[in-house]
């Protein structure tokens, strides 16, 4: 939308000062940028007699502009110094003079600089001094913008009202958005109120020995300066992502709920929950390392762990390490080792997986090379007998932009999700970066988890945001030289959350047997039995249980659209079980097709269908498809867009890819069987089944010998009914479809169904590719038949295998 009077403003200043010295030309298009500003200041430089001029308001111009004094009403001295200033004011929003009366400092101007400066939270007479002159060249904002909030801005003004006259203080913004210019401005207000004589809003020595004094320590009743500031970086750390999300308030008096929410903040961040705010607790509200001294129990280093240092290791209290699944230069000492994994193993540690190429510069980071990433990313795990399931650690080791982030990180961590769909999603993936990154990449791809790059907490990305969610390292500080064993190594010091990422703890699994998983669900329904639930119903808390981390609890947006689709699951009953020892069983062996199937894709498929009823008219789709068939679907058409120059024709990709035992693919023979078994377990609890008496008869009872044909004969009886079903599923604009359509073809980079089928020949290619679909449920329906006999005997030996096994527990 263009202002007119910021467009007479750009015009007039490019006009006055276009054959100056330096001077740069902005755009006159009526809207206010960083470039109308820059044009203002290289203004107000040359009639302040600087030359050449530049697009900064730096410390010469500060001075000089200084001498002037206060400028208010009737100053006369320099008409285009009015002008300059007057036009900030229309940049900024405010009715800084009557149109065309620029030079002339009015009862308006006055009303308008009086106006702004309340807004700025320092009140005062409407005078312009040079601290007040400097944001009117600048894009801060004095109003609460999109995103923002009363609670913030009413601290920001306060910090300003009380600041801002220091030689180190200035006027922030007042938008109600935290950012790093509010974050700093916080430090600098500790710093004067710590009697630090120069604060320079860094995280020094002089800051740390402040707050390591006993007198910085803050308790319940205490009140003054310092909880205002404590209470104000509290504000700016909400909401604690835990219960539901908690948050506070700006106050001088340490009450009971403050105590309580720092206790939460401290659970939260790892800290002993005192509920005061000590040393450890001030540092990680400031800054993104947090006190870098504290004690950790993880690490990451580039270094092999060999026999020798992971003693060393062990001996100093890690139990976590990171090593990488790769070296562009072999002979670097970074990638893991053959062995390797085994030595950290069995010297009672853990290990995470990290992948980088070189990570540190924004030219690396695009859909093909992400893509490329995650292909070579599986093809090492899994050659280190790495798990599935397990969250590789994808780097971005610089300090991205926002604009970076969203134009080149998220599209390479799109092209790390189809990567990883494309063999089969055995591994999981999880960012490193600084918070902004985790942030973004997490809440748009779905990153499993976060290993925050916290000591580097001088990134734009650390500052002004809060730790990640789904944080499970915040690596805090590097330690360089350590001497062991007659070498030495550097390590980087992480703090691990408990609850979190477990990383490697065994290589080489195979998934248990049937019965086992059995067991486990029984397991799960006892819990169920004695925990007080909301009504959801014992099957449907198992359920929920078994898919909760990687269908409902993988970041906001995963959160988000899985309650949207079938609601949140019972965090309550997820607590009581973990508190009883059980966790998420990643998979187990299929007793008639020896496949190992995904347990959790299974439960969050059967969650879906036992919430929501197929469709009465069979050609439909909705939500509960989602949950299985359909979300692989629309998986699958991303997995095509992104291989149309080796399979033009998707009917051929589908031949080739969709269901094909033995094939990687995003939509694999396993994924299937898990859609098949979740849908036909559902049915069974629908039906008036417990989920532990379905889950016997379908894998103990001989259920799973006609899966597929079950499958297709209740959910759709017939091919073209299939097919109809499938257009449904990735065109229909209804609100769950169109949800889920938007989070997994966009997110994978490609797309929408609905818009492609407009495009030339785009409709015949979609139904080749529908097509497709039901070829593959009809050709696996066909093996099912002609391999009955095989699978009856896999089950006879599963079925006395399993015999023996209860024998042997019995016993």
């Amino acid at each position: 939308m263009v202002d007119q009077q910021v467009l007479r403003g750009q015009e007039w200043v490019n006009e006055t000062y276009g054959g100056v010295g330096g001077y740069v030309s902005c755009d006159e298009n009526g809207r206010t940028s960083w470039s109308y500003m820059y044009s203002l200041i290289m203004g107000l430089q040359h009639e302040l007699g600087i030359s050449p001029v530049v697009a900064n308001f730096g410390p010469g111009t500060a001075a000089k502009f200084a001498e002037l004094g206060d400028i208010g009403f009737g100053w006369e001295e320099n008409r285009n110094i009015l002008r300059l200033l007057q036009f900030g004011l229309w940049g900024k929003g405010y009715w800084a003079v009557e149109p065309e009366s620029e030079g002339w400092f009015t009862g308006v101007t006055r009303a308008a600089v009086g106006e702004i400066r309340s807004d700025m939270g320092i009140g005062g007479e409407g005078v312009i001094n040079v601290k007040v002159a400097e944001c009117l060249f600048n894009m801060d904002a004095y109003v609460v913008v999109a995103g923002g909030s009363n609670k913030i801005r009413t601290i920001q003004q306060w910090l300003n009202r009380n600041y801002w006259t220091r030689s180190a203080g200035s006027i922030g913004p007042a938008d109600g958005v935290y950012s790093r210019d509010v974050q700093k401005a916080l430090m600098v207000a500790l710093q004067y109120e710590l009697g630090i004589a120069h604060p320079n809003g860094n995280f020094g020595p002089g800051t740390k020995a402040g707050l390591q004094r006993a007198s910085s320590t803050l308790s319940a009743g205490d009140s003054g300066i310092l909880v205002s500031l404590f209470t104000a970086a509290c504000v700016f750390n909400e909401p604690v992502p835990i219960e539901q999300g908690v948050r506070t308030t700006f106050k001088s008096t340490f009450d009971e709920s403050a105590v309580e929410f720092v206790k939460l903040y401290q659970k939260f961040s790892y800290l002993k929950q005192n509920g005061k705010g000590d040393y450890d607790t001030w540092a990680q509200l400031l800054v993104s390392m947090g006190n870098p001294d504290r004690g950790v129990t993880a690490s990451d280093t580039r270094y092999v762990i060999d026999d020798a240092r992971a003693q060393w290791l062990y001996e100093n209290d890690y139990r976590m390490v990171g090593r990488y699944l790769y070296s562009p230069d072999p002979t670097y000492e970074k990638e893991i080792l053959p062995g390797e994994l085994e030595t950290i193993l069995a010297h009672d540690m853990q290990a995470f997986p990290i992948f980088q190429v070189h990570g540190r510069s924004v030219t690396e980071y695009n859909y093909t090379n992400g893509y490329q990433h995650a292909l070579l990313a599986h093809e090492k795990a899994e050659g280190f007998g790495i798990n599935r399931g397990t969250t590789i650690y994808f780097a971005v080791d610089y300090d991205a932009t926002q604009p970076e982030i969203d134009a080149y990180v998220i599209p390479y961590f799109q092209g790390i999700v189809a990567g990883l769909a494309s063999r089969g999603r055995k591994y999981v993936h999880g960012v490193y970066g600084s918070r902004n990154v985790c942030i973004d990449v997490t809440s748009k791809t779905f990153a499993r988890y976060s290993f925050v790059s916290g000591m580097s907490w001088g990134f734009s990305g650390n500052l002004g945001f809060p730790l990640p969610a789904n944080w499970a390292f915040n690596q805090i500080k590097e330690i360089a030289d350590i001497p062991i064993d007659g070498t030495t190594i550097d390590l980087d010091n992480d703090v691990w959350r408990p609850d979190s990422d477990r990383g490697i703890n065994s290589l080489n699994d195979v998934g248990g047997p049937a019965d086992d998983f059995i067991a486990y669900v029984q397991e799960l329904y006892d819990l169920a039995g004695s925990y007080d639930s909301d009504g959801r119903g014992r099957s449907q808390l198992v359920m929920e249980y078994i898919r909760h981390r990687e269908y409902g609890n993988k970041g906001t947006m995963n959160e988000l659209g899985w309650w949207y689709l079938i609601g949140s699951y019972d965090e309550g009953f997820v607590k009581y079980c973990n508190d009883r020892g059980m966790s998420v069983k990643k998979s187990f062996t299929d007793p008639y097709t020896q496949y190992p199937l995904g347990v959790e894709h299974m439960m969050a498929t059967a969650n879906a269908q036992f919430l929501t009823a197929q469709p009465d008219n069979k050609k439909g789709a909705n939500g509960g498809d989602v949950g299985g068939w359909a979300g692989d679907l629309m998986t699958f058409w991303a997995g095509w867009r992104n291989s149309e120059e080796e399979y033009a024709n998707p009917l051929d990709f589908a031949h080739a890819k969709l269901a094909v035992p033995g094939v990687a693919s995003t939509f694999g023979f396993a994924d299937l069987i898990e859609d098949a078994d979740g849908y036909l377990l559902a049915r069974a609890v629908r039906g008036g089944k417990n989920i532990v008496d379905a889950v016997k008869d379908h894998y103990n009872g001989g259920g799973g010998l006609s899966r597929f044909n079950d499958f297709f004969s209740q959910r759709w009886g017939s091919g073209a009914d299939c097919k109809d079903s499938a257009h449904n599923a990735l065109t229909a604009l209804e609100g769950t479809l169109a949800a889920a359509q938007l989070y997994l073809v966009t997110g994978s980079g490609a797309v929408l169904p609905s818009d492609y089928q407009n495009v030339p020949n785009g409709l015949d290619n979609l139904h080749r590719f529908e097509q497709g679909f039901v070829d593959a449920l009809l050709a696996r329906m066909g093996m099912e038949n002609e391999r009955r006999s095989q699978y009856l005997k896999n089950h006879d030996v599963y079925l006395s295998a399993a015999r023996q096994r209860s024998a042997r527990r019995d016993g």
